[in-house]
């Protein structure tokens, strides 16, 4: 009798489940229990190759049934389905799959020489007022497209590719070595499963010739320095019929006069006059919007004081929100004073009292407070 575990207990399904489930519950286990995720783990070898078996026999019609039937006896000597199920081309072939899950080795080729165009990348420098409305960009690049002589087979008109001898169109060739079978790129197609005897003129054979390109990117409103803008299917073309890479519009905003971002805030530095500060005034300022604004100064305005003016920033990217504007003043110190100004200058710092000035006032009160303090000791 056999001491084997059940296979569906092995693979953790029940016994009526379908394709889905089986194959489901097999990548599962398999991914957990791999010997590369656990090496040196006998106990992870040993279930690997449990799991392995168990989904070769249930994933098979023919064997599922026998296996119902008759249980494990059905695969020993003289059984329905002869030889050990967990080894062989079916375990290969599943190994193969799960090991392009674990390690992303689904390469992009295919039968037939098929494989997928390289994406592209492409810098494109906006302004600040470009990305607050948004706009449609005309671009052109050089891209590889299909060929037209060959209608991308890369193939001599008249002409068609080869199955290639080596792999016999699998573009993969298989090595055992122990209890594995090893999968590599076959060297004889380098993987194309496919072999160009008379190659196409017009494009040495790879399928692609590089045109110019005229495309539209659209621009939305509130994009940001660093933003990506994917076109799908707009990269080069696939080798041999392949599908299409994507284009990636990678955006910049240059320097703009006045303004500074700050997310979806703007900020500006606007330099008002000593009097302006000192009395109290109002100047305009311009917006993003092309439009202006007025920014009222209350008497006694010191530098570095930020005033807010609500929803005048850029918009929020996919969204209905807008940030602010901030104005922060700087107080200028009069330069070339004519003689008249230098004398009323004069006059009024001697009418002057810490009244007027109460943070320098008060600084260099400290500071004789300090000295007298170190005069004394």
């Amino acid at each position: 009798m056999s001491t084997k575990r059940c296979y569906y207990e092995t693979l953790e399904v029940e016994r009526n489940a379908d394709d889905t489930k089986l194959k489901a519950a097999f990548r599962k286990l398999a991914m957990k229990w791999h010997p590369d995720r656990n090496p040196g783990d006998k106990t992870s070898e040993i279930k690997f190759k449990e799991i392995n078996e168990a989904y070769e026999v249930l994933k098979d019609g023919e064997k599922r049934a026998a296996y119902d039937r008759f249980g494990h006896a059905a695969f020993e000597q003289g059984g329905v389905g002869g030889g050990h199920p967990g080894f062989g081309a079916g375990f290969a072939s599943s190994f193969s799959d799960i090991f392009e899950d674990l390690f992303g080795m689904a390469g992009q080729r295919a039968r037939g020489g098929r494989e997928r165009g390289a994406d592209l990348r492409y810098n494109m420098e906006i302004s600040l007022e470009e990305a607050f409305q948004g706009k449609t960009a005309q671009i052109e690049i050089p891209v590889s497209v299909t060929c037209e002589s060959c209608s991308g087979t890369g193939a001599k008109a008249g002409t068609k590719p080869k199955t290639c001898s080596m792999c016999g169109g699998a573009g993969r060739v298989r090595q055992a070595q122990g209890f594995f079978t090893l999968e590599r790129t076959c060297p004889g197609c380098q993987g194309r499963g496919q072999m160009i005897e008379d190659a196409c003129p017009s494009c040495s054979g790879s399928g692609r010739v590089t045109r110019e390109r005229t495309l539209s990117v659209n621009i939305p409103q509130g994009v940001e320095d660093g933003t990506r803008i994917r076109l799908a299917g707009e990269g080069e073309a696939g080798v041999r019929g392949g599908p299409s890479g994507d284009l990636y519009i990678f955006l910049s905003l240059s320097a703009h006069q006045f303004f500074q971002r700050d997310g979806a805030d703007l900020h500006c530095r606007v330099p008002i006059s000593m009097v302006t500060a000192a009395l109290g005034g109002e100047f305009e300022v311009p917006t993003i919007d092309k439009g202006k604004t007025k920014v009222k100064v209350p008497a006694g305005t010191q530098t570095g004081r930020r005033f807010r003016i609500a929803s005048k920033g850029m918009p929020v990217l996919r969204s209905r929100q807008t940030g602010d504007m901030y104005v922060q003043v700087a107080v200028e110190t009069p330069q070339n004073l004519t003689k008249k100004q230098q004398e009323l200058l004069t006059e009024f710092e001697k009418l002057s009292s810490g009244a007027t000035q109460p943070e320098a006032a008060g600084f260099f009160t400290k500071v004789k407070e300090f000295f007298g303090s170190r005069a004394a000791n």
